[in-house]
């Protein structure tokens, strides 16, 4: 059985699960959508705040993907 266990660094705080081949599976407990892997829990942090990162920046962006499209749509729509 693979062992499971939290660690924090004083700022973050995450969810280690050893797997296969010596890797981590790196997890968020605040946040399910940041996964990623690490060989250590000082490459887990580094590799954490990179996802965390990417997220912020995919969120951004699909928030204003959604902002434009529903412009473009009440622009386009036909006037009442």
């Amino acid at each position: 059985m693979a062992k499971k266990y939290a660690v924090s660094d004083g700022k973050l705080t995450l969810q280690i699960e050893e797997i296969e081949d010596g890797w981590l599976l790196v997890r968020s407990p605040t946040d399910p959508a940041m996964i990623t892997q690490a060989r250590t829990i000082k490459e887990a942090f580094t590799m954490a705040r990179d996802a965390f990162a990417a997220l912020a920046d995919s969120r951004s962006d699909s928030a204003r993907w959604k902002a434009t499209t529903k412009a473009r749509s009440r622009a386009a729509a036909p006037a009442a």
